[in-house]
């Protein structure tokens, strides 16, 4: 290996290093509490070691948020390359994404923090348009899995794939959302368990979207 390969594979290792100590304060602080100088200590760096890496608090952050992207990603891949049906591609998608908001719950709450307009003015563009991409992928892999539903017959075919998986989302990660910090609340006032109006929610969706025989096969696929 020569000098330069060397010295690439060292700073790749340190970027590592730094993007595992940010993940680390960020799961225990949130980036409004969480300074550079949190991360350069847990890093065993200096702060200005950590700005010739990344350009601020919001792009490690950002950074680190990516690999829970890749997390779901690779997730809802597995599904789009198992399923053998429309029915286990469709169940298999929304096990996906709760699992992912069951196991991976500090990712998903970062996530989350995108809503912020004034977030994205400290974010730089390589690491948005990084960001964007990866973004562009998961959607890409919904999208045509979606699609494959309508074309086997599971879902209509008068519905746009897109507008499906934005639906799907928006339902499931309102409610996920309110699981997180609101769960004990539902159930101590009104004896609710999010969970399980989580679950009526997607059977609600599914009926709206299925053709007869998709209800059918999806039902059978759930129950089994």
């Amino acid at each position: 290996m020569g000098i330069y390969e060397r010295k690439e594979r060292e700073k790749e290792q340190r970027r590592e290093e730094i993007l595992t100590a940010a993940q680390r304060i960020f799961f225990e602080k949130g980036l409004a509490s969480a300074t550079m100088d949190d991360i350069a200590e847990r890093a065993e760096l200096s702060k200005g070691t950590l700005y010739l890496y990344y350009k601020s608090k919001e792009d490690l952050y950002i950074t680190v948020m990516m690999r829970g992207m890749q997390i779901l990603y690779d997730a809802f891949n597995e599904v789009a390359k198992h399923a053998t049906t429309g029915a286990r591609m469709l169940d298999g998608l929304s096990r996906a994404y709760r699992s992912f908001f069951e196991n991976h719950r500090d990712y998903f709450r970062m996530m989350h923090y995108l809503q912020a307009p004034q977030f994205h003015k400290q974010i730089s563009t390589e690491v948005q348009q990084s960001c964007n991409l990866l973004n562009g992928r998961i959607w890409d892999l919904v999208r045509g899995m979606l699609q494959r539903c309508i074309d086997d017959g599971l879902l209509r075919k008068d519905l746009n794939p897109m507008e499906i998986g934005i639906i799907l989302w928006s339902s499931s990660t309102s409610l996920m959302l309110r699981i997180d910090n609101e769960h004990e609340i539902w159930n101590e006032t009104f004896h609710l368990d999010l969970r399980q109006t989580l679950n009526l929610s997607n059977r609600l969706l599914f009926d709206a979207i299925c053709t007869e025989r998709g209800k059918l096969e999806l039902n059978a696929v759930a129950n089994a």
